[in-house]
């Protein structure tokens, strides 16, 4: 008998404010330890929280984008739990008025589209951050303590690695396109809960596992692999699965056990009596309505659609809201759509990648892009000037002008080049007369050399042939 996975997701999303959640402090990353924390975020007696209203704002955006029901009045709650990352023996959490309940996601897969259901969003603080020294010592940072958690918790109504994969990859597009989050997995500022079951066809669900923490869409997709398959594994030969709490070692590519998971009664929460509730104003839902742009998925369609672009073009091109901005863009200049997504799909990505690139604009790749079209400049010399421009300020045409890089039409100049390579490599000349074709390209390509990349092709190929073929007769 086939058995089915199910999984259920805890997605812990840093929201992209100033300051933390209830203090002051900066939520900038990459600052040295506890030099960003306060007696409100390492948890000092007496040290009273004040709510960040931004976070509300934001917890209301992204609810409105998924679909949510947003909650009248929502008030937090204690968390109880002891880990020397949560300085003050509990999280501000919520649980009894979430902001935000209901909704989904819609992802698509083989079989079609799928509405993925949300349970609920909710606002929380972040704890603080473990590390571990060479030598087997533990040090804390409290940095990151009391940076604004937006938590999203789905139903366990997904069904493989893939399908998970397919709901985060959305998910991240729809945060980053409303602004509310980088969703940089790599800086932790997403990070995911992974519940797993397994059953067989027709049965209810079965005992799940937790796997925390896990910061990459690769460690995601590997630990579900091998969860489902150990669950399998046990449940085959007569055992039983313990309902427990698991961390996932991507060195060594296992899930291993880390104590057994608690249930919410462990964590004995309570209405935090230092944060007063919130009322959630009709004004607030209209403003925060108004702030939601196209989203990735709606615009993916757009694109197919009206631009009639592949697919996986599309969902490249809208996958980061700066770079779908560039393409539309550079498109209303006349690029056309198909010209315009091979380059920002391919080497200003690439580049992007790279680094950042603050001086790209529109105007300049269309000039680019135009320059290349038109014959003006060889794809490859394209690339150069687009590499140069997009890390620093410039003109395309004068850049280009100053580097040498325009293509030599000028035919005395590439019939001189051809004369000199055939005077350079006449056993290949007289080979080529004699039939090897495959010569052919070797003296073009020398010619190209001699040129240094800039002749038109289609001029020296004439060239040769003429100066090969008819010339001997």
């Amino acid at each position: 008998m086939s058995w089915q996975i199910d999984v259920g997701l805890e997605v812990h999303v840093e929201l992209n404010t100033a300051s933390k959640i209830f203090c002051s402090c900066s939520t900038a990353f990459g600052a040295g330890p506890n030099s960003l924390c306060c007696p409100v975020c390492t948890g000092h007696p007496g040290a009273l929280p004040v709510f960040n209203k931004k976070v509300l704002e934001y917890a209301v955006r992204t609810g409105l984008a998924l679909g949510c029901e947003i909650a009248d009045i929502t008030f937090f709650d204690r968390k109880n739990y002891f880990y020397p990352d949560q300085p003050r023996g509990y999280q501000i959490s919520q649980l009894y008025a979430t902001v935000c309940r209901g909704g989904g996601l819609e992802i698509d897969g083989p079989g079609g589209s799928r509405l993925i259901p949300l349970i609920e969003l909710h606002m929380e603080d972040d704890a603080g951050k473990l590390v571990y020294g060479e030598n087997g010592e533990l040090y804390i940072d409290y940095n990151r303590s009391g940076v604004p958690l937006l938590e999203i918790v789905t139903a366990p109504e997904l069904h493989s690695d893939w399908e998970v994969s397919a709901f985060l990859e959305e998910l991240i597009g729809v945060l980053r396109a409303i602004g509310v989050s980088d969703c940089r997995m790599q800086e932790g500022s997403m990070r995911v809960d992974v519940n797993l079951s397994v059953r067989r066809k027709g049965e209810s669900l079965g005992t799940r596992t937790e796997m925390k923490n896990l910061s990459s869409l690769r460690s995601v997709r590997q630990a579900i692999r091998y969860e489902s398959k150990r669950q399998i594994e046990i449940l085959e030969s007569g055992g039983n699965i313990e309902n427990e709490t698991r961390r996932w070692d991507e060195d060594r590519g296992i899930s291993l056990p880390m104590r057994a998971k608690e249930e919410k009664e462990d964590y004995r929460y309570f209405p935090d009596p230092d944060l007063p509730p919130v009322k959630i104003s009709r004004e607030l839902l209209e403003t925060q309505r108004g702030l939601i742009p196209e989203l990735p998925r709606a615009k993916r369609r757009r694109y197919m659609r009206d631009f009639m672009l592949p697919e996986q073009d599309c969902r490249t091109l809208t996958a980061d809201i700066s770079v779908a901005k560039l393409f539309e863009e550079t498109v209303s200049l006349g690029i056309p759509p198909l010209e315009a997504s091979k380059w920002i799909c391919g080497d200003y990505l690439r580049l992007m990648k790279e680094g950042a690139g603050e001086h790209m604009t529109a105007e300049k790749l269309a000039r680019i892009i135009t320059m290349v079209s038109e014959g003006m400049l060889t794809r490859a010399n394209g690339r150069q000037v687009l590499e140069a421009l997009f890390y620093t300020q410039g003109d395309p045409d004068k850049y280009a002008e100053e580097k040498g890089l325009f293509r030599i039409d000028d035919r005395n100049a590439v019939e001189k080049a051809v004369r000199e390579i055939m005077e350079n490599f006449p056993v290949q000349v007289e080979e080529c007369r004699a039939g090897k074709q495959k010569l052919m390209d070797f003296l073009m390509g020398q010619v190209m050399r001699k040129l240094e990349g800039r002749g038109d092709p289609s001029l020296i190929m004439s060239l040769l042939n003429n100066a090969i073929f008819q010339d001997k007769q």
